[in-house]
């Protein structure tokens, strides 16, 4: 029997190996085609999704008008930081316009400003009992005297979280004219002797996120007590101290400009 030469068992061996690495070669080009292929439709996945997120960010944030509903958001926050925003000179001004007998125009003048106090030190327990429940916030506090120098006023503010809850406390507030804000006297002054007991009338209106308290009473320290029941009513008094108390709420809750666009004048 013949054997078959070496030279052609090497030959096809060869010939094998170089198949082998052929197919490895065709497989790894149809991989390498598929991942690229498939790192294609990820990028360019990817950057259709940053391109509508830019887009969408741009229409969001550039300027544009503003609708109703964020007009009147934009008033209300204005009013409701208006009595930190503001400085206590700002709330209870130098001089405030009010009207007396027959309407008369007149002007007080600021006496001094309280301290800022907690709710319920700055009301009749009745009043406190309101503020507290309905989650007053602070009690800022001035005392005026009235063009004459006959009368003192103390006008309280008090601070609610929202107009909300400002309009939930009016209406448990008790009627009764003999409660409401502290008077504040300052010594030295004309109101030195102005107290719970020379307090003639108390009344409240509301504004914003505001209670605006108002008392009055005679700067020579007449009690309500020691006042006829026909006197009490007094005609230039009780007048001028209502005014006054509107007047300060006036200030607080005025609407202010509201710029036409998100971002200014300009949309």
């Amino acid at each position: 029997m013949r054997a078959w030469p070496a030279s052609g068992g090497r030959r096809r061996a060869s010939a094998a190996k170089q198949r082998a690495e052929l197919l490895a070669l065709q497989q790894g080009i149809r991989y390498r085609r598929i991942f690229v292929t498939l790192l294609g439709v990820i990028v360019a996945v990817s950057a259709v999704v940053v391109l509508l997120g830019t887009i969408g960010l741009l229409n969001e944030t550039r300027s544009r008008p503003l609708t109703p509903a964020e007009q009147n958001q934009y008033k209300q926050e204005e009013i409701a930081r208006r009595w930190q925003a503001w400085p206590m000179t700002g709330v209870f001004p130098d001089e405030v316009k009010y009207f007396g007998f027959d309407r008369a125009q007149q002007y007080a003048r600021r006496v001094g400003i309280a301290p800022e106090t907690e709710c319920a030190k700055g009301v009749d327990a009745p009043v406190a009992d309101v503020l507290r429940s309905h989650g007053c916030v602070t009690m800022l506090r001035a005392t005026y005297m009235d063009q004459t120098a006959s009368f003192v006023f103390t006008v309280g503010v008090a601070v609610l979280k929202d107009e909300a809850a400002r309009v939930s406390a009016g209406e448990e507030l008790t009627q009764d004219d003999r409660v409401g804000v502290l008077p504040v006297a300052f010594p030295g002054t004309v109101s030195e002797r102005f107290g719970p007991d020379q307090r003639q009338r108390t009344s409240w209106v509301g504004a914003g996120p505001y209670l605006v308290f108002s008392t009055g009473g005679y700067a020579d320290g007449r009690t309500r007590a020691s006042i006829p029941p026909e006197e009490i009513l007094h005609p230039e008094l009780w007048p001028a101290g209502k005014s006054l108390g509107n007047q300060i709420a006036y200030f607080l809750a005025d609407p202010p400009k509201v710029p036409p666009c998100t971002q200014g004048n300009v949309c």
